[in-house]
């Protein structure tokens, strides 16, 4: 139902000097739920994060229709109704300000509140996330902070003003696996106590297995299948999502790990036909000479045109075999 959608994407298109690196992606995003965009680099995911804030980098064009809560203008919006948990949170903190001044700001910019209240506020914030003695770490700068403080001080930026939806583009990436799940952890309280959708860009499987509601898999920028993550990743239709988990360590069993053969294409040389066809071990002819379109099936969306032909497991198609 209309009702139940929180952010609606219709035909995202983005490009560069006409080249589009985003085409014609279309999903919506549901009250709460954690919607997770997963692919290898180049897909289109980050792109299409910050295409949610209307955070687009210079010289990008964007068409399609994206509304938060039936609203298209997300500018305005921007910090208080969504919000971003940026991958490189030392970038994304001024080097020249107090962290708790920039939390202090980033409430005064929505809310009419004294200087005094929006200090408060963001002293509580960092409490929040599990900065021990945040009256004093407020004072702090950001280079004080370890890589997983700043991390969480971002997270305490993102929700102080407690918006419907965050996004977070890689948040974890430069983190060893003990603080991507303290950072993971900290995120989903967070969202939670803000009663937050939060769409959650990684090419981390295993992130998406234990975090995600729903998996949306974009390859060349584009959809490939998008469904519940239980089923997504236990049964794959589509067999770009196949190959992805072929690649986990989990599946070699013993033998040469496998890897996905070739590279993704670059945006400006695109194969005819289906883009992940020259990679692809079901291509026949069909695939060649048109890109399939996104399809029910399954309870799920998958652009495949030999989908139904994936075996289960469908990590066979990409398994090394050993010579005799």
């Amino acid at each position: 139902m209309e009702s139940e959608v929180l952010l609606s994407v219709r035909d995202l298109r983005i490009a560069f000097d006409g080249v589009e690196a985003v085409r014609g992606l279309s999903f919506d995003v549901r009250p709460r739920e954690v919607l997770a965009i997963v692919g290898e680099s180049g897909a289109g995911k980050s792109l299409t994060a910050r295409a949610l804030l209307g955070m687009m980098p210079r010289g990008a064009t964007t068409t399609g229709d994206i509304r938060l809560l039936g609203d298209p203008d997300l500018v305005p919006r921007r910090g208080r109704r969504i919000a971003l948990v940026p991958q490189d949170a030392l970038s994304a903190l001024s080097p020249v300000h107090p962290v708790g001044d920039q939390l202090a700001a980033a409430v005064r910019s929505v809310a009419g509140v004294s200087r005094k209240e929006a200090r408060a506020r963001a002293v509580a914030a960092l409490d929040r996330v599990g900065i021990p003695d945040a009256v004093r770490k407020a004072r702090a700068y950001p280079h004080e902070f370890s890589g997983g403080m700043r991390q969480r001080a971002v997270i305490a930026m993102a929700t102080i003003n407690e918006p419907d939806v965050l996004v977070a583009d890689e948040p974890t990436t430069a983190l060893d696996e003990e603080r991507r799940d303290q950072v993971l952890r900290v995120l989903g309280e967070q969202r939670e106590a803000v009663g937050a959708a939060l769409v959650l860009v990684t090419h981390d499987l295993d992130v998406v297995r234990q975090h995600a509601d729903r998996a949306l898999v974009m390859y060349a920028g584009r959809l490939t299948e998008l469904g519940p993550t239980d089923q997504v990743l236990a049964r794959p239709l589509a067999p770009y999502t196949a190959g992805l988990l072929a690649s986990l360590p989990e599946h070699a069993h013993g033998r040469r790990l496998p890897t996905l053969p070739g590279t993704p294409p670059a945006p400006g040389a695109l194969p005819p036909g289906c883009a992940f066809a020259p990679r692809c071990p079901l291509a026949a002819d069909a695939c060649h000479e048109a890109e399939p379109e996104p399809r029910p099936a399954d309870e799920r969306l998958v652009a495949c045109h030999r989908w139904e032909e994936v075996p289960d497991p469908a990590v066979e198609l990409f398994q090394v075999r050993q010579p005799a």
